[in-house]
């Protein structure tokens, strides 16, 4: 999750790059090669929140610029979309609810920042597939369409679903923003038909957040695919056992239930270079705060 302190120095050298290819090549061509650069910088094996979090800005504001001269850049839109969506969930809704009881007007203030870069998250992915396969917004939102993806576009689509449901849930009391729930459900379902394994079980989490979350939703159905997207991760991911906690048992008062899956999620250790240490890390922290609050929630 977010960016690492590997990715700003990267970054910084892709700048000086383009300065010195600058004199020599075309304007475009440098701004593909930043393009390119960006988009392939990874971040998940940073252990350092707080270098993810401060490293974090450089890299969307510069992505954010490169992709306004480079909309087709899909891995770019890809990249930028997931790690403004990771920023705003780890550093600015999670802080929210940190400090909502003691700063009511603080926790507001940092809500609404989180949903204005969900929704920004969520635009630049769903752009992108517009770009890539024109008419997918008005498909997606006919119900009589049939709307498919090919597999290279589930990370776009997993991003924009899992963006645009995050603006959604922050935007409870907006009609309007909470009306287009059900094109969020279609399309993470639209990404799991893609490439049902990518993310090792992040879609199926996804899809059974999205399911415990809509109104009429099958809980029995979210749980069960919580479990599987458990197993998909082979018991790796603390985000899932977070999610289920959130979605299923927090909602039903299973109190034992409840910590159980945080405390699996705090169990969840990490191998050497995994893409998935700086996200685990952020949910075992998140885990933990769940627990102390565990006697004001039930």
């Amino acid at each position: 999750m977010i960016i690492a302190a590997r990715s700003l120095s990267l970054t910084c050298l892709c700048l000086l790059a383009a300065i010195a290819l600058s004199a020599c090549s075309p304007r475009a061509l440098v701004i593909t090669s930043l393009a390119d650069e960006l988009a392939g910088q990874s971040q998940g094996a940073e252990n350092d929140p707080e270098l993810a979090r401060d490293a974090a800005p450089f890299y969307l504001k510069l992505s954010e610029a490169v992709l306004a001269q480079q909309p087709g850049h899909a891995a770019l839109a890809e990249g930028l979309a997931a790690r403004m969506t990771e920023y705003a969930y780890a550093f600015v809704a999670f802080e929210a609810d940190r400090v909502e009881r003691d700063d009511l007007a603080a926790a507001d203030h940092l809500r609404r920042r989180a949903a204005g870069l969900y929704q920004r998250a969520s635009r630049h992915a769903l752009r992108a597939l517009e770009i890539r396969h024109p008419g997918f917004a008005v498909a997606l939102a006919d119900p009589s369409a049939s709307v498919t993806l090919p597999a290279s576009d589930t990370g776009l689509a997993y991003w924009a679903a899992a963006a645009w449901g995050s603006w959604i849930a922050l935007a409870k009391d907006d009609p309007e923003i909470v009306a287009d729930l059900p094109l969020v459900v279609r399309l993470a379902a639209v990404a799991e038909a893609a490439d049902p394994d990518w993310g090792n079980g992040a879609l199926t989490s996804l899809r059974a957040t999205l399911e415990a979350a809509r109104p009429g939703g099958d809980r029995a159905l979210a749980a069960r695919w919580f479990d599987a997207a458990i197993a998909r991760a082979a018991g790796g991911s603390a985000a899932v056992f977070v999610a289920k906690a959130e979605s299923i048992a927090l909602p039903a008062g299973q109190r034992e239930s409840f910590e159980t899956l945080l405390r699996q999620a705090l169990a969840v250790r990490d191998t050497a270079g995994s893409p998935l240490t700086l996200q685990n890390e952020v949910m075992r922290r998140r885990a933990a705060w769940l627990l102390e609050q565990a006697p004001d929630l039930f």
